[in-house]
């Protein structure tokens, strides 16, 4: 039995002409705010108000920063606006301490084994010897 496997399912359908249904609500409710402007305010408080208004609705319905939604980025906003801010680093200015002539700084030494070439060569010897017996024993399991 076969089945069709849906592809593009991160395409919106297009379902009143060019428009997906949000575009339509988006710009239907741009529209309908500037409506409502021209009617109950004077046409230049209402074409000042309005303009603003149409370029959202717009931008919501096309615009998309970064290929996500305009109304992701406006979300985004607010909540960063919304919510309390943490800053974890904060610069603490160092004085430097000065030295008395007297006071001397400890000095931690590592010990650092000094070898000859000839104790090299026998570590390496030693080290070979071991690896081929352990091949031998591995061999014979």
């Amino acid at each position: 039995m076969r089945f069709k496997v849906p592809q593009f399912i991160d395409v919106e359908d297009k379902i009143i002409g060019p428009l997906t249904f949000k575009q339509f609500i988006y710009l239907g409710g741009g529209l309908g705010i500037c409506a409502v402007l021209f009617k109950f305010l004077y046409i230049y408080i209402a074409i000042l108000l309005g303009l603003p208004v149409l370029a959202f609705a717009v931008a919501l319905a096309f615009y998309r920063p970064n290929s996500k939604p305009f109304i992701e980025l406006v979300q985004a906003y607010f909540e960063y606006m919304i919510s309390s801010r943490l800053y974890v680093w904060k610069r603490e200015e160092k004085t430097p301490v000065s030295r008395q002539a007297g006071e001397e700084r400890e000095v931690s030494q590592i010990y650092v084994p000094k070898l000859s070439e000839s104790k090299l060569k026998e570590l390496s010897y030693a080290l070979d010897v071991h690896e081929e017996e352990n091949k031998e024993n591995e061999d014979n399991i």
